[in-house]
């Protein structure tokens, strides 16, 4: 029988059960519903209710059900005291359906984000995932900012509570974009939400951006800061990504310090990560210490002979140093989820704070016009003597109605209509107060409430514009200590297969032609990580690359096997082969960019019997001399000479070659070593990641053979040679100049001696070699600084100072070369001046470059030409060659055409020089 029939039968035999008869007539017991529709509809109800109540938060305030419920449980119990975390649960457990543990739990979490609630006692750390104590030894209050934004009973929509006893509010009437800041997490069934935490104040900033009509753009912050590349972020939105880091500080070649870790981990989290990268010979590390206590601190000690820099990029590649989050803005909108982007939901928050606001407005003015209408009616009933007609009245009604008459004569002063319950409230007013009535006292209340009533219809008539004060004064208010923790930057993609460590060692037989780990009785050919292609030459002038593996065939007669680098176009092989076809011998060198793996190339002509007679690898495209010995046979005169490859240039892998010679061939050994046929490797600096790339991204470097460095100079006042290694870090903070090594370059730099309290000028070459160890160029005394630093050949300062306490600022340029001369790098160098200096700058290399220099003056006299003396001359010109001292020269040239006084122009130019 088919489902279909069986469903058909159980329905009919279902309805039949619906019905019962008694006396003969029908009646109706219940409906039934099939099995299948059961589970149907508690899937859905299920599902409804988890999504609803339990998982994903409302627009309207940004919590959660159980939030919401702390929430509000914590109002009522408000007294300024702080609670036992265990008493506001079990007052909570009044409105919300479920266990403690959910609600502390909770709880726990919302006091951990220093938001909403003010705690005391161990609320745990979420940096090191550190439990809360137990909920009755933590107390808890509700903070400011809370009782200040989340709470106002007046607009709060209510409901009844699960079981019917208490009222609990709907949402909150919350004026802050509450849900962006918090953040949230949640799994529903089908769908979940994420939302990233943002920052206080720039939430703030948006929302007034918002009402001005700006565009906004909203970008994550972590309370445990880190950094987070935003490339992908999609403004929060389903599809978006964001990778998130820790901060990695290099101490030196044996140690890394980890100062934060990323969102959503935690120091024991990421150390055991850290050590089963280890394990499974991902990073090469000593030792991993915790010493983190006010500030995360994780030690990273390395293995002598490890780099530092490679092991960063490793620990963010294998380790939870690095974390992908992919966020989902969900929302539930008219009990229904809605998936918007971070923009969308701060403008929704903003306009319902300002609906909200408007609310509030409106209240407020309603009970000022009642505060006004009811104190002018008492004005007039008392003033007016109204109270007295009420003397020979013998019923209630006759009192109600001779009070209404002897108001007849003043309702049209009012603003609106008499009603019986002011007439009573008349009633109310004690013999006492109508004794003791001042009228001005009472003119001046009704005149300030009418003042109040004037200030609120004007906000309700410039809402925009009440609602910009609101969120200033919210930012004025509780914006202090809540700045930026998380820096946003743009990462670098690292490649695993980059920066893995060789944790394996390559074998091969050659004869038989297998490759691999596990050929340990074999040839040892180098190491090797499990991530690495290898590329395989055979005598027959093929070449293949393959992944490494415990064993592969690759075929047999092996000459050569190595790591393979895709795109390294440094690495030349020179080799020489006989054609199979004709027996002429090719010279040709090649580099191996980019293939197709376990795919066989042909290095020869492709001809049958084509075979190697000399293959070598150079990573550095070294050229070299070899000695060729032809075959005793052969008819050739010269059986012996010399082949030189830097003759040959650098082609692909598919050309043929040259010829070198068409006798047969004995042995090829190679002569001697040649230099680098290719140059220096094209460096630039990538600003913006503080990387080293040959790409072309960012700012051009220069051409780096072997041997050559680059200089850093720090902020902190040291200098630094490193290699142009590409897997440097450089910080980019903290970095005043980076650029290539010369050792004719010459250092200016202006500094703050902190013991003395002065500024100091000094310029000086570098004269270490050392390279990866810093060099500390200024006073290493307490509260030194450096001011500022250049390596322009003409060095140009801009020093603001005054000459007096309670004289003006003054501008002067000075060329620092005409200051100082060049002298050691361990040398004080010269005072830069007496005055109180207020800022000092100087220019970049590039700015200097790009600067327009100003036209030169031109001095014209009647008189006869005046033969500068040397030292004058000299001045003269070398100050003209920078626009800072052109002036000075020029007057000096002028004064001294005036009257011929060589010294008296020196004297001049000294004196215009305050430095």
């Amino acid at each position: 029988m088919h489902n279909d029939e069986l469903n058909n039968e159980g329905i009919e035999r279902e309805d039949e059960l619906e019905i019962a008869f008694t006396d003969g007539e029908e009646e109706v017991i219940h409906n039934v519903t099939p099995v299948s529709g059961l589970y149907e509809n508690w899937f859905l109800d299920y599902a409804s209710y988890v999504i609803l109540e339990r998982a994903v938060p409302a627009i309207e305030d940004g919590l959660k059900p159980v939030q919401r419920r702390i929430l509000h449980a914590m109002k009522e119990m408000d007294d300024g005291r702080f609670n036992k975390v265990a008493n506001v649960i079990g007052q909570t457990m009044q409105y919300h359906p479920h266990g403690d543990a959910s609600i502390g739990d909770a709880m726990v979490n919302l006091g951990q984000k220093d938001l909403l609630i003010e705690t005391q006692g161990n609320w745990g750390d979420v940096r090191t995932g550190d439990s809360a104590a137990a909920p009755r030894y933590i107390e808890a209050r509700l903070s400011k900012f809370a009782l200040d934004v989340v709470f106002n009973p007046q607009t709060t929509i209510w409901q009844l509570s699960y079981d019917g006893r208490k009222n609990e509010p709907v949402t909150l009437p919350v004026k802050f974009p509450l849900l962006l800041a918090q953040g949230v997490e949640g799994i529903a069934v089908g769908l979940s939400t994420k939302i990233m935490p943002h920052n206080f104040k720039e939430l703030i900033k948006g929302s007034i951006d918002v009402l001005k009509g700006r565009t906004t753009t909203l970008l994550p912050d972590f309370p445990n800061g880190g950094m987070v590349d935003v490339t992908n972020y999609n403004h929060g939105m389903r599809g978006g990504r964001i990778r998130v880091r820790a901060t990695i500080e290099k101490v030196d070649k044996t140690m890394l310090i980890i100062r934060d870790v990323p969102y959503g981990i935690t120091t024991t989290g990421l150390m055991e990560s850290i050590v089963k990268a280890s394990e499974n010979n991902k990073i090469k590390i000593k030792k991993v210490v915790d010493n983190t206590a006010a500030d995360v601190e994780i030690q990273v000690q390395l293995p002598p002979g490890v780099s530092p820099d490679l092991t960063m990029d490793a620990l963010y590649a294998f380790t939870d140093c690095e974390v992908s989050i992919s966020p989902n803005t969900c929302v539930i909108i008219d009990d229904k989820p809605h998936f918007l982007s971070v923009d969308e939901l701060l403008r929704i928050s903003t306009f319902k704070t300002v609906d909200l606001l408007k609310r509030e407005l409106e209240i407020r003015k309603g009970e000022l016009e009642d505060k006004w209408h009811y104190s002018s009616l008492e004005k007039i009933f008392i003033e007016n003597r109204i109270y007295r007609d009420i003397e020979e009245c013998e019923t209630w009604e006759a009192v109600l109605e001779a009070i209404d008459k002897g108001l007849d004569p003043f309702k049209k002063l009012l603003r609106r209509e008499v009603t019986q319950d002011d007439i009573i409230r008349l009633t109310e007013i004690k013999i006492k107060r109508i004794s003791k009535f001042d009228s001005f006292k009472a003119d001046e209340y009704i005149h300030k409430l009418e003042e109040e009533m004037a200030e609120v219809d004007d906000n309700l008539a410039n809402l925009i514009r009440y609602a910009i004060a609101y969120f200033e004064g919210l930012l004025k208010k509780y914006g202090q200590g809540r700045d930026r923790k998380t820096q946003v930057k743009t990462f670098d993609v690292i490649t695993a297969q980059k920066v893995a460590i060789a944790n394996q060692k390559l074998y091969m037989n050659a004869k038989d032609g297998f490759i691999g780990t596990g050929l340990r009785k074999d040839e040892f050919v180098c190491d090797c990580s499990d991530m690495d292609d290898i590329i395989v030459f055979r005598k027959d002038g093929k070449f293949t690359v393959t992944k490494v593996a415990e064993k592969t065939f690759v075929g047999k007669d092996i000459i050569m096997a190595g790591v393979y680098n895709k795109n390294d176009e440094h690495m030349v092989y020179n080799m020489i082969y006989v054609d199979g076809k004709t027996g002429v011998s090719f010279a040709k060198r090649f580099s191996v960019k980019s293939i197709t793996r376990d795919k066989e190339y042909d290095l020869t002509k492709g001809n049958k019997n084509s075979k190697v007679h000399y293959l070598t690898a150079n990573p550095n495209s070294e050229s070299e001399v070899v000695n060729i010995t032809l075959a005793p046979q052969s008819t050739a005169r010269i059986k012996t000479f010399d082949y030189d490859f830097a003759e040959l240039m650098i082609k692909g892998k598919g050309s043929n070659g040259n010829i070198v010679t068409k006798y047969p061939i004995k042995k090829v050994v190679q002569k001697s070593l040649g230099e680098s046929t290719l140059g220096g490797r094209e460096i630039f600096y990538d600003e913006v990641i503080g990387r080293l790339n040959t790409e072309g991204r960012g700012r051009y470097l220069g051409s780096f053979n072997t041997d050559d460095t680059i200089l850093v100079v720090y902020e902190d006042g040291t200098y630094e040679q490193t290699t142009f290694d590409l897997a440097n870090h450089y910080t980019v903070e903290k970095i005043k100049v980076l650029q290539k090594f010369d050792p004719e370059l010459v250092v200016s730099t202006i500094y703050y001696e902190g013991e003395n309290k002065t500024y100091y000028v000094k310029r000086f070459r570098i004269e270490t070699s050392t390279v990866g160890k810093k060099f500390s160029f200024i006073s290493e005394t307490k509260n030194s600084r450096m001011e500022a630093v250049s390596t322009h050949p003409v060095p140009m300062a801009t020093i603001s100072f005054k000459r007096s306490l309670r004289g003006e600022k003054e501008t002067e340029k000075l060329l620092l070369s005409e200051f100082i001369d060049v002298k050691g790098w361990k040398a004080m160098g010269n005072k830069l001046s007496y005055f109180k200096i207020y800022d000092v700058k100087v220019p970049k290399l590039e700015e200097v470059e790009q600067e327009e220099k100003p036209k030169t003056k031109k001095v014209t006299t009647k008189r006869e030409p005046v033969t500068l003396p040397s030292e004058l001359k000299e001045l003269a010109e070398e100050a003209a060659k920078v626009s800072g001292a052109q002036l000075d020269a020029l007057e000096a040239v002028e004064e001294l055409s005036e009257d011929g006084s060589a010294k008296k122009a020196l004297k001049k130019r000294k004196q215009l020089d305050l430095f």
